[in-house]
């Protein structure tokens, strides 16, 4: 358990510190081959931070509007407001609000910027499908978002895609409108090489910023299954709700592109190969059980 815990935090750690490199070479790549240079590359980072930040602090409010999500009373839903309460005690964080979605698949995701304001949402159907042990393996993986900062931290990584998007989409305006790119291609040996390599890197930038995105998701995801066995001291329980999610055929009604990263598991329905999990926010829920049986 500990070790799953260890391992999946120094992944994540390297992940983001490729994802520096990727932005550093962008950088170099549009301070050479436009006339924006330094000022370009500041507001790139500003717009970047301006629009994640609006989304950060207002995350919880639109993502429970677009789910469709109502609160959860403890005279109507006592059994997992006591769930919820017992394992926020379990990882030293205050009790996150608790929501519902009028849906019958079952799923659940964790929202909001910090502890103080976080939320976790299940469906009506993840509460009737759930015995006691598997609510609370769901419920200890959504808790361990909260306590492990995953929004924050992915809220950082949205910034860094924002300000990799920015930069390649300049290079390759100012390529095709002309100006430094054009005249600097008129110099001979390591200055064209540098060209070539900068535009090489403006067009694959996003490519590689998306998987390095995706990657770190998975990441949190495993770190969150692992963190769920250490505050319920019991895997099995998580690993057999997430053979019950796997199994169950309903498309959640509430989910679209812009929520499914959230969820526990993917509420879209992608079973996709090889490639479409290169492109994938979680894990193979076959991986997720494996590891946990292993704990």
């Amino acid at each position: 358990m500990y070790e799953q815990i260890a391992a999946n935090k120094r992944k994540s750690a390297i992940l983001v510190f490729f994802f520096i490199l990727v932005i550093f070479g962008l950088a170099w790549a549009f301070d050479l081959l436009t006339n924006l240079g330094t000022p370009g590359i500041v507001l790139a980072v500003v717009i970047a931070l301006v629009s994640a930040l609006a989304s950060y602090y207002a995350s919880d409010k639109i993502t429970l509007a677009i789910s469709k999500a109502r609160p959860a009373t403890k005279e109507e839903f006592p059994y997992l407001v006591n769930v919820v309460e017992g394992l926020a005690i379990a990882a030293g964080v205050p009790a996150p609000k608790c929501y519902v979605i009028e849906d019958t698949a079952p799923n659940a995701f964790a929202t909001g910027r910090n502890p103080e304001h976080a939320v976790i949402c299940v469906t009506t159907g993840l509460l009737e499908k759930m015995n006691r042990a598997e609510l609370e393996g769901v419920v200890g993986h959504e808790m361990s978002h909260i306590r492990n900062y995953d929004i924050r931290l992915m809220t950082l990584v949205v910034v860094m895609v924002g300000i990799i998007a920015l930069l390649s989409d300049w290079i390759l305006r100012s390529f095709l409108w002309g100006g430094r790119i054009k005249r600097a291609s008129k110099d001979k040996g390591a200055g064209a090489a540098l060209i070539v390599i900068g535009l090489l890197l403006a067009v694959l930038a996003p490519l590689i910023a998306s998987l390095i995105r995706m990657a770190i998701s998975r990441k949190r995801e495993f770190l969150a299954d692992a963190s769920s066995a250490q505050l319920t001291r019991y895997p099995a329980g998580l690993a057999s709700a997430l053979r019950k999610i796997g199994a169950d055929t309903e498309k959640l009604e509430a989910a679209n592109k812009a929520t499914a990263h959230l969820y526990i598991a993917n509420p879209l329905l992608d079973h996709g190969g090889r490639i479409n999990k290169l492109f994938s926010t979680h894990p193979p829920i076959e991986e997720r059980i494996a590891a946990l049986e292993k704990m």
